[in-house]
């Protein structure tokens, strides 16, 4: 009888929460950390042509998973790493507007992500002070989600120069960039100081470019990694380098990129990759910007 009762006391406490997860809940959230270890084979890739064709396929998995379980936090901030990582490595060079319409695609799925983690605002529309006090509620374990959304953000605004509604929102991303400053500064290998590389060295002082913020940012960026990330000499080349009209040092890093030995960097050989394509690319536009 004892034994009975014990039985039913059981099923009292997992009746109600195997209603609640479906099967595909179940599996959705069991899946991260195969995520994990597919996100560490991608940046280990040294084929880009096969990343960039599996990476679809990745991405459309990753997107039926958070259909069912809409508010996985981890799933979606996958999501929007995932959207961001094929939009700049493979889209963005020769399709702007199918890039724009991915990194938003990123930035949503990083802002459902934000929301899983309590952020109570619409950033679109919020103030600059709401989207402060909001993200300074959050925690060292939504640095992803912050970093990809504002990353993804930030993105689709640099494609959208000329619309001033769209630049107007950039110092929304900033403010989340702000808070992965505060909370893990050398997340993804310092990918927040690369922001503030591209940040501050895009745009000229008047327009609120600072120069020698930027050449700081890329250097303390370059510091996390002992230079081994080549993409921070590629973007300080496209968006310094560019700006200020130094030829030979936009040459000199993108030659030094495309000169690296393939592999010297395995845990990121992927971005290493589209790094050297990037500045393939950056060096051939060299004679129509100087």
């Amino acid at each position: 009888m004892t034994t009975k009762i014990h039985n039913y006391l059981i099923l009292a406490v997992l009746l109600p929460w195997l209603g609640a997860c479906s099967t595909g809940q179940m599996v959705a959230r069991t899946s991260t950390s195969i995520m994990d270890s597919n996100v560490e084979a991608m940046n280990r890739e040294t084929d880009p042509v096969l990343a960039e064709a599996s990476m679809p396929a990745n991405l459309k998995l990753i997107e039926g998973l958070i259909q069912e379980d809409p508010n996985n936090s981890e799933l979606l901030t996958y999501a929007a790493q995932g959207f961001y990582g094929y939009a700049f490595g493979f889209v963005e060079l020769g399709d702007r507007q199918r890039a724009d319409a991915l990194y938003g695609r990123g930035a949503d799925y990083g802002k459902r992500a934000l929301q899983s983690f309590g952020l109570d605002i619409e950033l679109d529309t919020a103030s600059i002070e709401e989207i402060d006090a909001a993200v300074g509620k959050l925690r060292k374990r939504a640095v992803p989600a912050l970093f990809w959304t504002a990353s993804n953000w930030a993105k689709q605004i640099d494609l959208r120069r000329t619309d001033p509604t769209s630049i107007a929102q950039l110092p929304s991303t900033e403010r989340l960039m702000h808070r992965v400053l505060e909370l893990q500064a050398d997340f993804y290998y310092g990918g927040a100081y690369v922001y503030y590389g591209v940040y501050y060295g895009s745009r000229a002082p008047m327009l609120g470019g600072d120069f020698s913020k930027s050449e700081q940012y890329f250097a303390d960026a370059n510091a996390v990694t002992d230079g081994k990330l080549l993409m921070v000499d590629v973007l300080q080349a496209e968006y310094l380098e560019r700006q200020r009209l130094d030829q030979q040092q936009f040459h000199r890093l993108l030659t030094r990129v495309v000169d690296e030995p393939v592999g010297s960097f395995p845990e990121m050989a992927l971005a290493n990759q589209v790094a050297r394509a990037r500045a393939k690319y950056l060096l051939d536009k060299e004679a129509d910007w100087f």
